[in-house]
């Protein structure tokens, strides 16, 4: 009862990631199970499995309200779905010692993704409903992400949504709704690459999957709630501080790494974070000020400044109150008078 009391508070932590982000439950939940002295084949497998029944009803969710381009669906889930079987073979085949190391530099290497992703401030994205992206960009990238995402426990969200998102030509709603339909087909395979690795063993893992998906059911709600009251900007930062931190020292434990030299390391780690979300807070801030329009948006080709004062010898007073009435209606527009 107690380890499902545990692996329950693992899937409420990573949900509640996942559901303020739109990624990174497996990334969270691996990391978390490992720390909790699961192994990393025993753990991204238990992840993979739970996430079968969860991005099921994600696409359904995203395919009710039109979020989904399948073409994009197809060509980035099935060789998506190809990478994550091979991933997950391979990391079955290695001894817990081997892929301890290699699960957490993958992890630590997501992490600083993510840190370094939600710290700054997000591209501006086009708003076409449909993926202009060919199956020549979009294979390798599935291929990739899905390896990534089975062998280091997660990954497939950072990797492909955040990739599709910078490059700015089809609009976020499309990006994570395919993105997190295609995530079915990876995770399936995933979970089919780890039975036919780990044989019996995989089903040893029902109590972690049993507390992941109960989690995950319980945080749903309170997941809806954070991501309308804390900047993604800042939660962001801060859920990527602590993957990298908690997978270096997991990498200074197995290289041997102590003393003063393990201790400046993780003293540098938590600086570096507090420096970050201490720009990830004024970037949600900035943010916010550009909603209310009260600053110019660069790069959007519209102007959100404030109205510049006519000059007073142009107009008569009547003169001046109807051109600034127009102007207002014309806006984003800056208003020049003649």
């Amino acid at each position: 009862m107690f380890k499902l009391l545990i692996f329950t508070l693992v899937g409420v932590g990573a949900q509640l990631v996942d559901g303020a982000l739109g990624m990174a439950f497996g990334v969270t939940a691996t990391t978390l199970l490992v720390v909790s002295g699961v192994g990393p084949a025993q753990a991204s497998a238990a992840v993979h499995f739970a996430e079968v029944g969860t991005t099921l009803a994600s696409g359904a969710a995203h395919w009710r309200f039109r979020n989904i381009d399948w073409s994009l669906v197809l060509r980035l889930g099935v060789p998506g779905a190809i990478g994550s079987f091979f991933g997950a073979v391979v990391l079955s085949r290695l001894s817990t010692a081997a892929a301890a190391p290699v699960t957490a530099t993958i992890l630590l290497a997501i992490g600083i993704y993510v840190l370094l992703r939600f710290s700054i401030r997000p591209p501006v994205v086009d708003g076409a409903r449909t993926s202009p992206h060919t199956a020549a960009f979009l294979s390798p990238l599935g291929l990739f992400g899905g390896f990534i995402d089975a062998s280091g426990g997660g990954g497939w969200g950072p990797i492909t949504s955040s990739t599709l998102l910078s490059r700015g030509k089809t609009a976020p709603r499309t990006v994570i709704g395919s993105v997190s339909a295609s995530e079915f087909l990876v995770s399936g395979a995933a979970s089919l690459g780890f039975i036919f690795g780990l044989g019996s063993a995989f089903f040893d893992n029902l109590l972690i999957i049993a507390g992941l998906a109960l989690g995950g059911v319980l945080a749903a709600p309170l997941a809806a709630w954070l991501v309308s009251r804390v900047p993604a900007t800042l939660l962001g930062t801060g859920v990527g501080g602590i993957i990298v931190i908690t997978n270096a020292q997991k990498l200074f434990s197995t290289f041997d790494v102590s003393g003063v030299l393990s201790a400046f390391g993780c003293v540098l780690l938590v600086g570096l974070w507090a420096g970050l979300l201490v720009v990830a807070w004024r970037r949600s801030r900035l943010s916010a000020a550009e909603a209310a329009g009260d600053l110019q948006r660069f790069g959007t080709g519209h102007e959100l400044s404030t109205l510049p004062e006519p000059r007073s010898s142009s107009l008569p007073p009547a003169g001046r109150s109807e051109r600034i009435r127009q102007a207002g209606r014309s806006r984003p527009h800056a208003f020049t008078p003649r």
